[in-house]
């Protein structure tokens, strides 16, 4: 391509109805060409151009299944790290924001992995004894660790089904970055509390000693989502006294004590579909991210249904949020101009190992 790069800062003070009437304008010039993916968590200005909306395997897997030479995922890195992984080579994965990351996935680098790997040689061969299994949410180059040392991906929703898988192999599992995901997951498998136990990724050995090691099933990482990790039990206690018949659900980044109190867990997609299928007239207080409540609370106020956000506090996803109409404009115009901004391409090195654990998820 030579077109001349349009900059960024010609975007930045644009106000978002002039950018919503151009952003149309250029999907319509862009045509097929060009797909976009809105998140769940995506903010409303952004979401509402989405060719596509949901998490981000189900975004990715619809991207590369599309005609689209552009994938334009206003989501966060490693999301559009994973729709590059999954894309055909004709396809170019596109991040409008590279601020856009995400601070859990953040939580757990490969330099702290495989420094905790080796830490573990020094009681048995990892590679007999533990199943790496990493969140969805996460580098790429972490997705690539685990293939290269056989391990897998998970996501939200089918947890349980890769911690089965990975025990079926080997007798441990350890599992990053969220702790909280790991934990609730495993303790709906029967596996006790005392058996799953906090790897503290800036501690020697996790901060454990070799016992507590020897007996744990699962080590979990050290990590949190900061928007879950922001829901509390006395948020539950406190509404449940204004409002008895509330129904709570609540996705399994939140913390143990939070998920024990709630009537459902689930990932966005179950939440999603469990408040629009159920019987009008109900109050559902929903422990997820603010933009996700907020319209689902839209969708359902028709049939009577109230959806309140479980915390008191307002918080969003501060690094999705960076993904804005500004810079969702520019990264169009520029394609309509000939030149790609802000491509996300994984190393060939990472991406086929990466590749396999995803492969590995979707067999199972």
């Amino acid at each position: 391509m030579t077109a001349s790069l349009l900059p960024f800062e010609d975007y930045a003070l644009l106000d978002d109805a002039d950018c919503e009437a151009r952003i149309k304008t250029a999907k319509a010039h862009l045509g097929e060409r060009c797909v976009i993916l809105g998140h769940h968590y995506q903010r409303d200005e952004v979401f509402r151009h989405a060719d596509y909306s949901g998490d981000s395997l189900k975004l990715s897997r619809q991207a590369a299944q599309s005609a689209a030479e552009y994938i334009v995922f206003c989501g966060v890195h490693f999301m559009a790290e994973v729709a590059d992984i999954l894309s055909r080579p004709d396809q170019i994965a596109i991040l409008p924001d590279l601020a856009a990351g995400c601070s859990m996935a953040d939580m757990a680098n490969r330099g702290a992995v495989e420094r905790s790997w080796q830490e573990l040689s020094r009681l048995f061969d990892p590679d007999e004894t533990i199943t790496p299994v990493t969140y969805i949410n996460s580098a790429a180059d972490l997705k690539a660790f685990c293939g290269r040392h056989g391990g897998i991906v998970c996501t939200s929703s089918n947890a349980r089904n890769i911690l089965e898988w990975s025990f079926a192999r080997r007798e441990k599992v350890l599992f990053f970055p969220d702790q909280h995901l790991g934990r609730n997951t495993g303790h709906a498998m029967g596996i006790p509390l005392d058996e799953m136990v906090t790897w503290d990724f800036t501690q020697p050995m996790g901060g454990l000693t070799g016992a507590e090691i020897a007996r744990a099933k699962i080590l979990l990482w050290k990590g949190f989502c900061s928007v879950h990790q922001m829901f509390q039990p006395q948020h539950i206690d406190r509404f449940l006294q204004q409002y008895p018949d509330t129904r709570v659900i609540v996705h399994p980044e939140c913390s143990f004590e939070v998920c024990r109190k709630a009537d459902y867990i689930g990932s966005t997609e179950y939440i999603l579909r469990t408040v629009r299928e159920a019987p009008p007239n109900t109050r559902w207080l929903v422990g997820t991210e603010l933009n996700l409540v907020n319209r689902l609370a839209e969708d359902v106020r028709a049939d009577g249904k109230h959806v309140h956000f479980l915390s008191p506090t307002i918080c969003m996803c501060s690094t999705m949020f960076r993904t804005d109409p500004q810079h969702l404009l520019w990264v169009l115009d520029n394609l309509m101009a000939g030149q790609v901004v802000n491509r996300i391409r994984v190393p060939e090195e990472d991406a086929v190992p990466a590749r396999l654990t995803l492969e590995r998820m979707l067999a199972v």
